[in-house]
């Protein structure tokens, strides 16, 4: 017959085993919730920065004004008023000109560039390129800029404010003028 002792032995090492045992599992376990984890991390901003990419320009994903975009300074261009980095903006809407509507229902980009075109007009110094407008404007002419202002002004052209008299050549459209009303 075994002795009480050899007995506690033998259910101390099955006792040692299962808890080594169950000790590598937990690691495992602990292992797999750490991946688990980071990647629900990963995924939750993910649909954040959806989110800010689809919600409408000036809101956030819940609604709220963002204080914080870019500024328009002095100069026309851009200063970011917080060091956050964005994945991107928003477009801005061009509502279709008809006779009364105000520029101020376009973003300040769209009517610095009216404004422009209407000081050529009242000067009559005829339509302005896409290459002109950067230095107008203070920024640097770079392909980059003049695709930028381009795609507005196509925008502009599309949505009945502007004209292009000749291929990237534009003006402002008829019965458009001073940026106090459309007519």
């Amino acid at each position: 017959m075994p002795s009480v002792v050899g007995l506690l032995d033998q259910r101390e090492l099955v006792a040692r085993r299962r808890v080594d045992e169950l000790r590598e599992e937990a690691d495992r376990i602990q292992a797999e919730l750490a991946v688990a984890e980071r990647d629900w991390k990963e995924w939750a901003i993910a649909r954040s920065r959806v989110g800010e990419v689809l919600a409408p320009a000036g809101e956030t994903e819940h609604g709220h004004e963002q204080a914080d975009r870019a500024a328009p300074s002095a100069d026309g261009q851009a200063e970011e008023a917080s060091s956050r980095p964005e994945a991107a903006k928003a477009k801005s809407q061009v509502p279709v000109w008809r006779e009364g509507l105000a520029w101020s229902a376009l973003s300040v980009d769209y009517q610095r560039m009216l404004k422009a075109l209407a000081d050529r007009v009242r000067l009559g110094q005829g339509p302005m390129t896409c290459q002109e407008m950067p230095a107008l404007f203070g920024m640097d002419v770079v392909p980059a800029r003049v695709e930028a202002l381009r795609s507005k002004a196509k925008r502009l052209v599309a949505r009945g404010w502007l004209a292009e008299p000749a291929p990237g050549r534009f003006t402002l459209a008829r019965g458009v003028s001073g940026p106090g009303g459309g007519s």
